[in-house]
């Protein structure tokens, strides 16, 4: 039964979000949020050359990690949103540096094993999965970085004005105007780091709200 309702909140998320890029193409802008610029500097420093990153959206940090040099494959369960991103490469003259695949958080990564050298994720683990989903795709992260790979990623926090309230669908999930988030606390950011080092914790506020924040920079050893 807790399947069965996982699986629609999940399909219902997917149509949201492919109605949401076809009715608002490019909706956050071509500029980089701040969480990719800080995370492009931290990889570069750590000599990162390619970078996985999860839910890219329409792509504007994904072009921003291209144009800063990396190599990008970037992952979206949305189609819509990975086809604007695609063109907007072609158009930058970065075509060459950034591949795409239509992949859903909840399943195995279309990568082999320790291949590629970083891993990025700005709000990704905290849409609709449960614990149990994103402690599997941190495992699946894991498996595809190489040794000594580096994991950037953000999420909202249970400090977040929203937790707690709008339509409840259990396990730290809340939704509201139609997308459901899963609020962290910090004891699941600091499970979610079990055998990996955790470089950072850093809290900040991002958009009009603001939604409340915490970035999260952890390295695998080596």
């Amino acid at each position: 039964m807790a399947h069965e309702r996982d699986e629609k909140l999940a399909e219902t998320q997917r149509e949201h979000w492919q109605s949401t890029y076809t009715a608002h193409p490019g909706m956050y802008g071509e500029q980089p949020s701040d969480p990719a610029v800080h995370a492009a500097a931290v990889l570069r420093t750590a000599g990162a050359r390619d970078i996985l990153e999860l839910g890219a959206g329409h792509g504007r940090d994904a072009l921003y990690f291209a144009r800063e040099g990396f190599t990008v494959h970037a992952t979206d369960f949305s189609a819509t949103g990975l086809r604007q991103l695609t063109d907007a490469a072609q158009a930058q003259d970065v075509a060459g540096r950034v591949s795409t695949a239509v992949h859903d958080a909840r399943e195995p990564l279309p990568l082999a094993d320790d291949s590629v050298d970083a891993a990025f994720a700005h709000m990704l683990l905290c849409m609709a999965l449960t614990t149990k989903e994103i402690y599997a795709a941190v495992a699946e992260i894991r498996r595809v970085l190489r040794p000594g790979g580096v994991f950037v990623y953000t999420v909202r926090h249970t400090g977040d004005t929203h937790y707690g309230s709008g339509t409840a669908h259990g396990d730290d999930m809340y939704e509201h105007g139609g997308f459901a988030v899963h609020f962290f606390d910090r004891d699941l950011v600091e499970a979610l780091a079990d055998g990996w080092t955790l470089n950072e914790v850093h809290a900040f506020e991002e958009g009009d709200l603001p939604r409340r924040l915490w970035r999260v920079t952890q390295t695998l050893p080596r």
